[in-house]
């Protein structure tokens, strides 16, 4: 691997003009692909062979024109008046008239002749049925649904916009570059140089655009939802700029070697460029392994992730030597160009490994109970999808969610539907008669209100009103309450929908594929590390250190958003239960980024003990030697991932607090304080591997020993690995 690595890396920087313009027109090529192709993306997560999706796909069939998006208007009258009063119930009543003739609306229910009062009388439902789905509506729609009312406002009312027509993609501005400027100050502390920092940075600008313009390229025939994007490329960022990291650090260190640029550019692509590839390799088994789980939308996302990891990947090791070639020693600071050879000095990284190596016990303890007591809140973890009531305080949506709950309580935000069908309209309407005496005495439930019939009456909806909001605990318990009573009522096919049933069965389909998961993406990537490294003790321990690092972020996650404790610092305005897929994803993400700074740390102990280092040297020069780059990797990839906490969508900050709270523990904590610790205490154990099984497993030379071996012989014995 790193001989060819070496031959790709030398041949990149000889024809580096030739490489630079083959990206670009790759890059120009795909982005133009991308605005001719670009498709919608879909607020809707769909659990297909659950009981709320099938019942959706029916409704299609049977019910059409209810089975389109839903739009609430709540009105509320002023204080000491009623809706009932002449002047507001003719403003409502303009409303509704109003709101049947929007584009795309196949009706609108006056909240009168629906019961949808209050019982002061101040406020009063509208519910907006359109012929599309929430994804499907076009910005027109939304944006004419949101502007009715005017002439209610003006007659006194307050007006609320909610419902499944306000679900719309996150808005992707310029907060998340706060991240991306305090990278690059990071990249100018590190390397010394502009010329460097700028480089790195441009070569990771490079890659994701690739990647997510290849992305908007497919997403006309392939389904996304809206966070799928805003992952990629929070992804694509931070690992395109920690990879190109690496490897221009191993340039510079062989310049100051002495090397000419040609043969340092070559070996840096050919050792650290190693390690990027595998560490690719682990972060793309790990993504790409939850299409596994058979979720679409969770496939989805991690497959669009993983392209981008993998563009990220071959843009390092093929457009940046070639950048290298165009820099030449303008990579080094100033004081270093042109100077004597000299040997990498001593800093921090030598002192802190020397530290944790003869501490190496206390450390092991301290680390662990620490970690452990991090992991605590993860116990009381609550899963669920985001309603509106959890939004951004000001938007439409929660300020419609509010003013639901003002007037009738939290349960009329998670609404949840009764889909009533058999093969004749009296049997339907016989199963309809017994829906209320089998739900009687039913905890959480509020009511349930009158029957809507499909055109043929063999169709019947029904909502059914809990007491507390969509994403409380006692209303999941109601969905399978009400599941329990009304299977097979009356002979008939009676299911339970709506976007709270929905976000039930999600959480409960992605918590059981979650263990399924981690042992299909921990087993793969423990057998690679395995033939990285060629030891069986080292992947186990990569391995448990990562469970302790995903404990932790769990729990400081759950302490904040769910618990609500500090949640005002990272502006969650309403504390609750966590996004549902949330776990899965995390797990999938850190487990691939935590094996990268295995990687980048343990394979230069690895490269050192190959070459002679004994068991406590090479831990300690590994360390010494990767620590600067693996903590400015760290603080790069974590101020990406907190620039996407300032938006403001709950899903996309909540992920964006999640990793970068998991990437500084598992650097700063686990592979540079407990992984050398461990490794102290296991010594050249570290490195065991049955012969049987040396045998067995392919050398991938991940640390150049024979990329150095030829390299070191003499001209007359050497093989060519140039190109």
């Amino acid at each position: 691997m790193a001989t060819l690595l070496y031959r790709l890396g030398r041949a990149s920087f000889r024809r580096r003009k030739l490489v630079v313009v083959l990206w670009l027109v790759l890059l120009a090529a795909v982005g133009g692909a991308a605005v001719a192709f670009k498709g919608p993306t879909s607020s809707n997560f769909t659990m297909p062979g659950t009981e709320s999706q099938r019942a959706i796909d029916s409704l299609q069939h049977e019910f059409p024109e209810a089975s389109g998006a839903v739009g609430v208007i709540v009105v509320a009258a002023p204080d000491g008046r009623t809706l009932a009063d002449p002047a507001l119930k003719a403003a409502v009543t303009d409303l509704v008239t109003e709101a049947k003739g929007l584009p795309g609306v196949v009706g609108a229910v006056d909240p009168f002749a629906a019961k949808a009062v209050s019982e002061d009388g101040r406020y009063g439902l509208v519910q907006v049925q359109f012929n599309s789905r929430a994804d499907e509506l076009t910005d027109a729609q939304r944006t004419a649904y949101e502007q009715t009312g005017a002439g209610a406002e003006a007659a006194g009312l307050r007006v609320g916009h909610g419902g499944e027509v306000m679900n719309s993609p996150p808005e992707v501005g310029g907060t998340e570059g706060i991240g991306v400027a305090i990278a690059l100050v990071v990249l100018l502390v590190t390397f010394g140089s502009l010329v460097a920092a700028g480089m790195t940075m441009l070569n990771a600008l490079i890659g994701v655009g690739a990647g997510m313009a290849g992305l908007f390229a497919l997403s006309s025939v392939v389904s996304l939802t809206s966070v799928t994007p805003v992952l990629a490329l929070m992804l694509g960022l931070a690992v395109g700029i920690d990879y190109s990291l690496f490897i221009t650090s191993r340039h510079r260190q062989h310049l100051a070697e002495g090397l000419d640029p040609e043969d340092a550019a070559a070996r840096a692509v050919g050792t650290a460029g190693s390690a990027v590839v595998f560490a690719g390799i682990t972060v793309v088994i790990a993504l790409a392994g939850l299409a596994v789980v058979g979720i679409p939308f969770l496939s989805a996302m991690g497959l669009a992730a993983a392209g981008t990891v993998a563009v990220a990947v071959l843009v390092a090791i093929t457009l940046l030597p070639a950048l290298l070639g165009f820099a030449g020693a303008k990579v080094l600071p100033r004081r270093q160009r042109g100077a004597a050879p000299h040997a990498h000095k001593e800093g921090f990284g030598f002192r802190w490994a020397r530290l944790v190596t003869r501490a190496r016990i206390p450390v092991l303890v301290i680390g662990i109970l620490g970690l452990g007591a991090l992991a605590l809140p993860a116990a009381d973890m609550r899963l669920a999808l985001p309603d509106a009531g959890s939004g951004p305080v000001g938007t439409p949506a929660r300020e419609a969610a509010d003013l639901v709950k003002e007037g009738f309580g939290p349960g009329f935000n998670g609404r949840l539907t009764l889909v009533v069908s058999s093969p004749s309209a009296e049997q339907t309407a016989a199963a309809v008669d017994k829906v209320a005496p089998a739900l009687g005495g039913t905890p959480n439930l509020v009511t349930i209100t009158p029957a809507t019939l499909s055109g043929d009456k063999r169709t019947a909806l029904l909502g059914i009103i809990p007491k507390e909001g969509p994403t409380a605990a006692s209303t999941e318990t109601l969905v399978h309450d009400v599941r329990a009573k009304t299977h097979g009522l009356g002979g008939a096919d009676v299911a339970v929908t709506g976007q709270t049933a929905v976000g039930v069965d999600v959480s409960e389909k992605l918590s059981d594929a979650l263990p399924v998961y981690l042992l299909i993406v921990v087993g793969l990537s423990v057998l690679l590390l395995m033939v990285v490294f060629r030891s069986l003790l080292v992947p186990l321990k990569a391995a448990l250190g990562f469970l302790l690092t995903v404990g932790a972020t769990f729990g400081i996650t759950v302490w904040i958003f769910q618990d609500g404790h500090l949640a005002s610092l990272v502006g969650v305005s309403t504390p609750g239960p966590l996004i549902s897929f949330l776990p899965i994803l995390l797990v999938g993400i850190l487990f691939g980024l935590a094996m990268d700074y295995e990687v980048f740390l343990v394979s230069r102990m690895r490269e050192d003990h190959v070459h002679g280092a004994g068991a406590q040297e090479a831990t300690i020069s590994g360390m010494g030697h990767g620590a600067r780059v693996v903590t400015a990797a760290a603080l790069i990839m974590t101020s990406v991932f907190a620039g996407f906490v300032l938006i403001d969508d709950p899903i996309i900050k909540s992920i964006g607090f999640a990793l970068a709270i998991g990437v500084m523990i598992d650097a700063f904590v686990v592979r540079m304080t407990i992984v050398p610790a461990v490794m102290s205490l296991l010594g050249r154990g570290a490195w065991w591997l049955p012969r049987w099984l040396n045998r067995a497993l392919p050398n991938v030379d991940i640390e150049g020993e024979k990329l150095r071996a030829e390299l070191d012989a003499p001209v007359e014995e050497r093989v060519p690995v140039g190109v």
